[in-house]
């Protein structure tokens, strides 16, 4: 399946475009499919949303977020 996408570039990106287009020899639909195979291949593949640092951390209290008593004063 054959798609087309328009993309908006500013002049920086059009730059690195062209030098890209020139250094390599390739056409600019080429450079775009393979920095998306690029970007593709760096995603870790994760699914959703994460919360940044769950379960990064061990601690001997199990309640340390939820429970009030550990969290008073946090924040002042």
């Amino acid at each position: 399946m054959k798609s087309s996408v328009q993309a908006r570039l500013d002049r920086q990106s059009q730059a690195a475009l062209a030098r890209l287009v020139r250094r390599l020899g390739w056409s600019p639909s080429k450079v775009v499919r393979e920095g998306v195979r690029l970007l593709a291949a760096c995603d870790a593949g994760e699914t959703g949303n994460r919360i940044i640092g769950l379960a990064q951390f061990s601690t001997a209290v199990r309640d340390l977020g939820s429970n009030k008593k550990h969290l008073k004063g946090f924040g002042k």
